[in-house]
C-alpha cells in the first residue's frame, strides 16, 4: 500500500464544492479510478480550522501511483488548473509505505 498526503487551505465560500470534487466520489478519485493500482481516496477535515483539509490517496503500490503519472500527466494537470481557484494553498505532507503489523 501507497498512500500520499496532501493538506489544503480552502477559500472562504468554496469548501462544499472542495468537499465534493475531492472528497472519494469527486472528480479526482474519478481520474485516478482510470489507472490500475487506485485503491481510493479519504478527504479529512481539520477540527481545529475548518478551511483545513487533508486528502489520502490510496494506491496499490509506489509504482502504481507512478505509472498513473506518467500515463494521464495531462490530464492531472488540467484538473489541478481547474481547481485551483478553490485554494489559498496546497501542501504535499508525505507518503507512507508499506503497513506493517505488530504481531
Amino acid at each position: 500500500m501507497y498512500v500520499l498526503i496532501w493538506n489544503f487551505r480552502v477559500r472562504p465560500g468554496a469548501e462544499q464544492m472542495f468537499k465534493t470534487e475531492y472528497g472519494a466520489d469527486g472528480k479526482w478519485a474519478r481520474l485516478f479510478s482510470r489507472a490500475s493500482g487506485f485503491e481510493g481516496t479519504d478527504l479529512a477535515q481539520s477540527v481545529k480550522d475548518e478551511r483545513s483539509f487533508y486528502t489520502l490517496d490510496t494506491w496499490h503500490s509506489r509504482e502504481a501511483f507512478e505509472r498513473f503519472r506518467e500515463d494521464y500527466a495531462v490530464e492531472y494537470e488540467t484538473l489541478d488548473r481547474e481547481f485551483e481557484s478553490l485554494t489559498e494553498s496546497e501542501h504535499f505532507i508525505g507518503s507512507v509505505g508499506q503497513r506493517f503489523s505488530s504481531s
